[in-house]
């Protein structure tokens, strides 16, 4: 997939701020894949949800906060992708700075896809509506 970290770099001034600015990355096939859960207290606390595909954190911004009651459904709105290496970042975006705010590390994991013959389509053309809560432990 062609740009999948060029959103991620043109809204960022890595001079000024102290996200990654990363790659892609390889993974060993078979390998555990992530995901993960940021809060990010920046204009509007959000929860920022993410997971690992095709050498990249995909990503997904929920507004409310995760709930343990799987009854309880979040939408989440999809956002640019991250490099790998945005998962264990936590820290202080400047302000003026796009996403200006704090980001701390919420919840992580791994997860296995349902159908990993078709992931790769159904991430490109379904609207994702996750219910974060679901994917905690």
């Amino acid at each position: 997939m062609r740009g999948q970290l060029e959103t991620y770099r043109k809204k960022r001034r890595f001079g000024e701020t102290p996200e990654p600015k990363g790659a892609k990355g390889r993974k060993a096939k078979g390998a555990p894949l992530r995901y993960l859960i940021q809060r990010h207290a920046a204009t509007r606390l959000h929860y920022d949800f993410r997971i690992e595909f095709d050498g990249v954190l995909k990503s997904w911004v929920v507004t409310k906060a995760p709930s343990r009651d799987p009854a309880v459904k979040r939408l989440a709105v999809e956002v640019e992708n991250h490099p790998l290496d945005y998962g264990g970042f936590e820290g202080t975006i400047p302000s003026g700075n796009y996403g200006a705010g704090t980001v701390q590390m919420w919840d992580a994991g791994i997860w296995t896809p349902q159908a990993p013959e078709t992931l790769e389509a159904d991430l490109g053309t379904m609207r994702m509506r996750l219910l974060v809560s679901g994917l905690m432990r």
